[in-house]
Parts: structure tokens; C-alpha cells; sequence
């Protein structure tokens, strides 16, 4: 089994998820322990990372060997999981 590496960006912006909202990323990182290559995966242009949407947020995540790391999570349509992103990728 995979590995579950946690940024401190990916683990903030889950902290600050309500109770309810908390529970589908959760259950979306199981899945991807389990299948990381999953159907409804998308490739990021111009970096070596994947996106998986769950909901209206959605999660950026990369293999290393056996580590799944997730890199940042947030809203789908907000800007600021790619700023966070270009910052992790200087």
C-alpha cells in the first residue's frame, strides 16, 4: 500500500474544512492510497502533478515510488490552489 504524504498547504486547507465537507476529501485520499492512477484524473499542464476533483474542490497530488504526496487542496474554481501550487513548485 502507498504511503500518505501530507503537504503543510494540503493539510491547512483541510484543517479549515467544516466537519461535514471534512469527510469526502478524506474518503477521496483512501481512494487514491488504493488507485492513485483513478478514471477521473487529470494531468496539470506545465507540471509533473495530477488533479482529482471531488465535489467543488479538488486535490493535487504526485508519485514517488511508494509515497502518494498531496501537494495542495482546495475550491475547483479558485485561483488559489494554483498560486499555492507555483509557490510548493519553486
Amino acid at each position: 500500500m502507498l504511503r500518505l504524504i501530507l503537504t503543510d498547504a494540503a493539510l491547512s486547507s483541510l484543517d479549515d474544512l467544516p466537519g461535514r465537507q471534512f469527510k469526502l476529501p478524506v474518503n477521496t485520499l483512501f481512494n487514491l492510497l488504493e488507485n492513485p492512477t483513478t478514471q477521473d484524473l487529470s494531468l496539470l499542464k506545465g507540471y509533473p502533478y495530477r488533479r482529482v476533483d471531488f465535489g467543488e474542490y479538488q486535490i493535487v497530488y504526485q508519485m514517488q515510488g511508494e509515497d502518494l504526496q498531496v501537494l495542495v487542496t482546495g475550491k475547483r474554481n479558485d485561483d488559489d490552489v494554483y498560486k499555492k501550487l507555483s509557490r510548493l513548485a519553486k
